[in-house]
């Protein structure tokens, strides 16, 4: 064949693309495949035009209570009339932006680091979250910066949610690492309570956790010693989530091997400096799926909370649900809920893609040079 006899273009047959030819594909490869993507187009369109009419076609999105709704469709008004209790608790009126800068300050940290320069600011997105177990804490409390003083039986709402599980993580990680480098020391006993600390913590479910942490804690204190509900909850979900955290960053030390340790030794390195610039960075850079699980994990556990009297953001809708001016608006405040929490953790997983995928180009730049 010369090259006068080649044909310029495809025939028509083969360039066509569309439906038809995507399900001849799926059925040439996977006869099990089309039957699966049949049967979700059927259902999809079962389900989606009712739920499309029940949520935005027939919805109520202004009322003032349960008569003013459309039986029909979904009552978003419930959502929209208690959507300042849900984001802020109960704290005052006047002074919910203090709840909105503790709410919004690892929500921006986060959304940096989806921006496209983040390799630049990786250093001011650490500092904000190191920072926020702190600073948040002033915003909130108020009297040590000359605010009004709001107690933390006055927290709550999704507020509550981002604050216990930001200051979990950010307090739960150094411990986390220093736990792990001690399972894996050459030292018995430091090994051997390493251990002990993390299998004990991990064997308690957070629900027992709290309740010691809360109720049986206070009878070991000074007499006379009172500490917040709060606090005491916080100490004990940090230990806690530390545990699952130094397994993960165990894990990561371990993939390393002993070549890289006994290279950086020869090299002159200390074992601190080793650890702080050779082994710990890659171990960290090789568990962060890891790490997002166990945050993800925490985020959601946070709920757990209602045990010891404090109300977040799932338990806050609860309470709003059982209003007798909102009574049988369960489905619209769970779906809000839902949608919140997955919302949430899309970006968290967002943010673990963009951190790895930055942290494999810094490894092959470096590799180049």
């Amino acid at each position: 064949m010369t090259l006068s006899t080649i044909p310029s273009r495809l025939p028509p047959e083969a360039s066509r693309t569309g439906i038809s030819s995507g399900l001849r594909g799926m059925a040439s490869e996977s006869p099990v495949s089309l039957i699966l993507w049949l049967a979700l187009a059927l259902g999809a369109a079962w389900i989606l035009p009712g739920l499309v009419s029940w949520a935005l076609l027939d919805a109520t999105w202004v009322a003032e209570d349960r008569s003013g709704c459309d039986p029909s469709g979904a009552c978003w008004a419930f959502i929209v009339n208690r959507l300042p209790q849900f984001g802020f608790g109960f704290f005052p009126p006047q002074e919910r932006w203090r709840a909105a800068v503790a709410l919004a300050w690892p929500v921006v940290a986060l959304a940096i680091a989806l921006g496209p320069a983040f390799r630049g600011r990786s250093g001011l997105v650490a500092g904000a979250l190191a920072a926020y177990p702190v600073g948040a804490t002033l915003v909130l409390w108020g009297e040590p910066l000359g605010l009004p003083g709001v107690g933390t039986a006055q927290w709550g709402g999704m507020t509550m949610t981002v604050y216990v599980g930001t200051v979990a993580f950010v307090l739960a990680f150094p411990v986390g690492l220093v736990l792990a480098l001690g399972r894996r020391s050459s030292l018995p006993a430091l090994r051997v309570l390493s251990t002990v600390f993390i299998e004990v913590w991990r064997g308690l479910p957070l629900i027992a956790v709290l309740f010691i942490s809360v109720v049986m804690v206070p009878f070991l204190l000074p007499p006379g010693t009172e500490l917040p509900r709060l606090a005491l909850a916080l100490v004990g979900i940090t230990l806690y989530t530390s545990s699952y955290l130094a397994e993960v960053f165990r894990g990561g030390l371990q993939s390393l091997g002993k070549g890289q340790a006994e290279a950086a030794a020869a090299l002159g390195f200390t074992y601190w400096t080793a650890q702080g610039y050779i082994l710990i960075p890659q171990a960290i850079r090789a568990v962060i799926p890891g790490i997002l699980n166990t945050v993800v994990a925490l985020f959601k556990d946070t709920t757990y909370v209602l045990v010891v009297g404090l109300f977040d953001f799932l338990n806050i809708v609860n309470a709003a649900v059982a209003d007798p001016h909102w009574l049988g608006l369960a489905n619209e405040g769970y779906i809000f809920v839902g949608i919140v929490y997955w919302s949430f953790c899309f970006l968290l997983s967002r943010v673990s893609a963009r951190i790895e995928w930055d942290m494999a180009r810094g490894a092959a730049r470096e590799a180049r040079t």
